[in-house]
């Protein structure tokens, strides 16, 4: 079955139109446990759309997706300029329509953290770490 690492899948990098101005970013990991297989796929299929909308979401950095399907996981790693990015992006009505449809159906993880520089190697060494951990 591999070790937690080696089954994460990832999106290539999707970039949004804010860049950092100071060089500081917040970076926002999300983690869905679906209890089923379908709810899986309905949640992976919704991060993608929104993922569409990415050039164009205001203080978006960039961001991956992820997915680990044999454990019916996946999430994304979002990079913000800053935290009204995050906000503004969290409360749209597209985002949440989709937190709505999958409320109860699995167990949903958020992790924040702020970054003194984006180095995109060191932010999605820092995901793993996270999606790695067995929880």
């Amino acid at each position: 079955m591999g070790t937690p690492r080696s089954r994460v899948l990832r999106s290539r990098w999707k970039s949004g139109p804010a860049i950092p101005l100071d060089d500081r970013v917040l970076v926002a990991v999300t983690d869905f446990t679906a209890d089923g297989r379908g709810q899986s796929l309905a949640v992976a299929l919704a991060g993608m759309r929104l993922r569409r909308t990415w050039p164009s979401t205001p203080g978006a950095v960039g961001m991956w997706l992820w997915a680990d399907p044999l454990r019916r996981r996946s999430g994304s790693v979002s990079v913000w300029a800053d935290e009204r990015g995050l906000k503004e992006f969290t409360g749209r009505p597209d985002h949440a329509r989709i937190v709505r449809a999958h409320r109860g159906r699995g167990e949903l993880r958020s992790v924040r953290r702020e970054f003194e520089e984006f180095d995109p190697d060191a932010v999605w060494a820092y995901a793993l770490d996270l999606i790695a951990e067995e929880h």
